[in-house]
């Protein structure tokens, strides 16, 4: 079995029907994002919910949760979405896709939306003609660099319209004939066994004919692209990270994507920023937090001087105390205005927090009998001594928070709730 169908959907809808447009359903652009799409189909769920309204508006809000749930299962899958944008609800076998079952008019949902009596900017068959898909990369970038804002230029390889044929992918005045694999449909069912008796079917795009439904005798292929309607092209790009972007953002670089045939406009190159850890700050929103390490002696006396190098070279320098006799604890922190991360499209920025690490001597460093007399005087005495009738002085040994417990305390345990852990209680 080759997958292959006789009975494959018509590409454009029969005359006098309406092309399905996912996208106006659920109120998004076709250029957003997932995470963009998955939002408004979570606002159009909750606002059209059979059980959010009353009993005589149900039937109504059923269809259009229905059409926004049939919407979300297309456009937030890479490869529904990519046949849908190319082939539109052809490739979904005609009966309104995954989701939707037969039961519901797909007129009467349009109408519900604003988009009965047709859609403008139909393209040709009567399919709206979209743009060629995003291309989404992950582009690592330092905190450092988020800080400081950064121009990277680079040299991208693309597909672009054969400007030879056109297009077409055929020699001047050669004419194609239908692609024998998917009948002139551009897409093709296969069958697939995911189980014991068990098979699903998916609609993909025609290898044979790259989605065209219409192939060229090799002789009357275009000589320049072969007949892949479209060659590759090198050019110089510059990506721009804004100072204060972060963990996440999007930066478009737009119709820089690959050009498909047919498609009105090009997509956009997306880099999705994935924020590197630092050695010595660590974020939070517009804030930075680092550790402050000092002396036991600094601790108690005080100190001036320089105590970390910022992330744009600039040492950081302090006075302690504030107030004669003040001493700064371990955990203690200290904020410094406006030394955090910059605000975008401002001169603003977050604050910087430094936690107090003190550091103690080393072993042996008070050995000197001398040296710990004067210290005992000059450092506070022992709390008032603890009355009992019986005392036991007892031996010690240095161990771990971890060591509480005993292995029983962080062994995992399974029931109907799942795994489990050990906690200690305080009666």
């Amino acid at each position: 079995m080759d997958g292959s169908t006789n009975d494959a959907p018509n590409d454009a809808p029969k005359e006098g029907t309406t092309e399905i447009d996912l996208y106006e359903i659920l109120g998004v652009p076709p250029t957003a994002s997932k995470a963009e799409i998955r939002k408004a189909y979570h606002k159009k769920a909750l606002a059209s919910h059979p059980d959010k309204v009353p009993p005589e508006q149900r039937e109504e809000a059923e269809a259009q949760f229905k059409a926004a749930s049939q919407a979300y299962e297309i456009l937030n899958d890479e490869e529904k979405r990519h046949l849908y944008d190319t082939h539109g609800m052809a490739a979904f076998d005609g009966s309104g896709g995954p989701g939707m079952g037969p039961e519901v008019n797909m007129e009467d949902i349009l109408n519900m939306f604003g988009m009965g009596g047709g859609v403008p900017g139909m393209g040709r068959g009567g399919r709206k003609m979209r743009r060629s898909p995003d291309e989404n990369q992950k582009y690592e970038v330092s905190l450092m660099d988020l800080y400081k804002g950064k121009t990277v230029r680079f040299t991208s390889t693309k597909n672009v319209i054969c400007s030879k044929c056109n297009g077409t992918g055929g020699a001047d005045k050669a004419k194609p004939k239908e692609c024998a694999s998917c009948k002139g449909q551009g897409i093709k069912q296969v069958v697939s066994q995911v189980g014991p008796g068990m098979l699903t079917q998916r609609m993909v795009e025609c290898g044979a004919c790259e989605g065209t439904g219409q192939v060229f005798n090799p002789k009357d292929k275009c000589k320049k692209c072969k007949g892949k309607r479209t060659t590759e092209e090198k050019k110089q790009l510059e990506l721009y990270i804004p100072r204060g972007a972060r963990e996440g953002d999007q930066i478009r670089l737009e119709g820089e994507a690959d050009q498909v045939p047919g498609a009105e406009q090009t997509g956009d190159i997306v880099f999705h920023l994935v924020e590197q850890p630092d050695d010595v700050f660590q974020r939070a929103g517009n804030d930075l937090s680092a550790k402050l390490e000092i002396t036991l002696a600094e601790a108690l006396t005080g100190f001036h001087r320089v105590v970390l190098q910022h992330l744009d070279g600039r040492g950081i320098e302090l006075r302690h105390p504030q107030v004669p006799g003040q001493i700064l604890r371990p955990g203690e922190v200290l904020r410094v205005p406006g030394e955090g991360m910059p605000i975008k499209k401002s001169e603003a920025k977050g604050d910087l927090y430094l936690v107090v690490d003190v550091r103690f001597p080393d072993d042996g460093y008070f050995s000197d009998p001398h040296v710990l007399e004067q210290l005992q005087k000059l450092l506070p005495g022992p709390p008032p001594p603890i009355e009992a009738e019986e005392t036991d002085e007892v031996t010690w040994e240095q161990a771990d928070i971890e060591d509480i417990g005993g292995p029983e305390a962080h062994e995992a345990w399974e029931d109907e709730d799942g795994p489990h852990h050990a906690q200690c209680q305080t009666q």
